[in-house]
Parts: C-alpha cells; sequence; structure tokens
C-alpha cells in the first residue's frame, strides 16, 4: 500500500512538472514580453533592454525555466509585470475568494447531487426521475454564461430580489457579501449538480440489479436495509471520482462566472491579466490551477482506494 501511495505521489509530481513546462513554454511562444507589454510604446532601446536585464529575460529559455520552477517550488511566484508586488502576495486573495465560492457550491451541490440521484435511481422511470433528469439534462447542455445571464435577468433585473453582480470582497461582513454570491453559487450549484447526479443515479440503478441484492431481496432482507447497508456503500464510491472531476471543472467553470459577475477571484485576475499581457501573474495562475487540478485527482484516487476493499486488496497483493 504504501508502494502505490509512493507511485501515485511521484506520477503526480512527474504531472505537474510536465505541465510546468508546456504552460514555461506556450508563454515563451507568445509575441512580445512582460517587458514589452509593460513599457508599451516606450518599449524600445535602453529601456526595453534595461527592463529585460532587471527581470532575466535576457538569458537562455532553460535557465529562465529551472530559476521559475524551482522557486516556484519554494512557494515564490516572482513578481508582476508591473514591478509592484510580488505574484503570491497578488495570488493570496483572489484565491481564496474562488475557494470560498468553490467550497459553497460543493457544500450545496454534492448533498443535493447524492440525494437526487439516489431518488432517481431508486424509482427509475417514474415521474420524478423524468422530471429530475430531463432538468439535469437541460442544465448539463446549457453554458454557464447563458445560466448565469438568465438568472441575473430574473433575480436581479426583473425581481430585483438579489444583486447580479459582485461589489464587495469575502473581507466584507458577511451581511454584504453573501448576499452578492447567490447567484454564482447557484449557477454553479446547477451545473455540478447535473452532473454529479446522473452519474449517481446511473450506479444506483446498476448495483440494485445486481445479483447479491437479488439475493438479498430472495431471502426476505427489507427492501430499506438492502438499501442502505448494501446498495448505497457500493453504489456511492463512484461519486468520489465525479466529485474530484467536478472540482477540477470548477477550476474552469469558476472563471467563467467570475467574469459575469465580477466576482474578485483567480478567474477574474487571470483575465485582467491576460488583458494586460501580464505574463508572469498569467503563467503563476495557469501553474496554481495545473497543481490543483492533480492533487484534487490524486486525492480522489486514493480516497477511492482506501473505500474500496476489492481496490484496496488488488494494490496488497501486486506491492
Amino acid at each position: 500500500m504504501l508502494a502505490m501511495l509512493l507511485r501515485r505521489l511521484f506520477l503526480g509530481l512527474v504531472t505537474v512538472w510536465i505541465v510546468s513546462m508546456i504552460i514555461f513554454a506556450g508563454v515563451e511562444m507568445l509575441p512580445g514580453d512582460s517587458c514589452t507589454a509593460f513599457l508599451e510604446r516606450e518599449a524600445q532601446g535602453k529601456l526595453l533592454e534595461n527592463c529585460r536585464e532587471a527581470q532575466g529575460l535576457n538569458r537562455p529559455a532553460a535557465e529562465r525555466y529551472f530559476d521559475w520552477a524551482t522557486s516556484a517550488a519554494r512557494g515564490d511566484l516572482g513578481i508582476s509585470a508591473n514591478g509592484e508586488k510580488s505574484i503570491a502576495e497578488l495570488v493570496g486573495d483572489r484565491l481564496g475568494n474562488s475557494l470560498l465560492l468553490a467550497a459553497c457550491s460543493l457544500a450545496l451541490g454534492v448533498p443535493l447531487a447524492i440525494f437526487l440521484g439516489v431518488v432517481t435511481g431508486l424509482w427509475r422511470d417514474r415521474p420524478v426521475d423524468l422530471a429530475v433528469s430531463t432538468l439535469a439534462i437541460f442544465a448539463m447542455t446549457i453554458p454557464e454564461f447563458v445560466s448565469a445571464t438568465v438568472l441575473i435577468l430574473i433575480f436581479s433585473v426583473w425581481l430585483g430580489w438579489l444583486p447580479g453582480i459582485v461589489l464587495t470582497s469575502a473581507s466584507a461582513p458577511a451581511s454584504e457579501f453573501f448576499p452578492e454570491i447567490i447567484l454564482p453559487v447557484l449557477v454553479l450549484t446547477m451545473v455540478m449538480t447535473a452532473h454529479i447526479l446522473r452519474m449517481v443515479r446511473s450506479s444506483v440503478i446498476e448495483v440494485m440489479v445486481g445479483d447479491y441484492i437479488q439475493m438479498a431481496t430472495l431471502k426476505g432482507v427489507p427492501y430499506w436495509r438492502i438499501v442502505f447497508r448494501h446498495a448505497l456503500p457500493n453504489a456511492l464510491l463512484p461519486a468520489i471520482n465525479v466529485v474530484a472531476l467536478t472540482i477540477a471543472w470548477l477550476l474552469g467553470g469558476v472563471v467563467v462566472i467570475e467574469v459575469v459577475f465580477n466576482y474578485p477571484g483567480l478567474g477574474r485576475m487571470m483575465i485582467d491579466a491576460i488583458s494586460d499581457r501580464d505574463l508572469p501573474v498569467v503563467q503563476a495562475i495557469a501553474l496554481i490551477v495545473a497543481t490543483v487540478y492533480v492533487c484534487v485527482n490524486l486525492s480522489a484516487d486514493i480516497l477511492t482506494m482506501f473505500a474500496n476493499p476489492r481496490l484496496r486488496t488488488l494494490h496488497m497483493r501486486r506491492g
């Protein structure tokens, strides 16, 4: 088991390393650099040369990548293109805001999705299943920015119940901040719930027609005991990976939502950095997102392995 965990950890580190090279190479291939973006029309002659020398842009790419990667591993993400603040300082508050938005969406969406998935799986092809499944497919097919726009029109413009954009930060009083993030959380929750409940529903249906469930039924075991003690523990295991993939999806979905609602998160910061051609910030945020993605999926794999005795036994035999 320990060998398996070390292998997974090593694979995760290798993945982050490869992704960091791809990110660095992608930024390198972009026309211009952070100095030309910062100096704009004055980006010429001695001034441009001095800027590139100060930021180390006149060194070989391999040397710059090594310095950037080793510094990032120590938590030093460099300085923004305008040279005013460290990127770690800039990212800190924005990352916290994005995590808060994602956490609220997960806290609301995951329990709701599991409940609806179990209900629709147990009452397959009944009115409740048809209604919930139709709404889930509808939510999955509509882009996030469309859902966000519709909710803004209904609850902010027409009814006037909720703010349509976020004007405060997470440091503001809860009475001011949380009403403003209700709509962003609802949009993320809609899509997240749809994906997870579809997987839970399919898993419940598959488990309920299994041989051991049929045998327990023939032996006269009460229906709800079969459901809670035998069916659900096995049916909910696949939900772990789905939740992990959903968290990974949140990293991309949050960008769209933050732009639509003017939310002061990491996604909005990345869009602003791209507009300002602040390449060091873009590079750092891309690395953070990739690292979180790898860590989430690695954690889901390990959690699934510990929760599933068959997988745990299989890896112990291989080890």
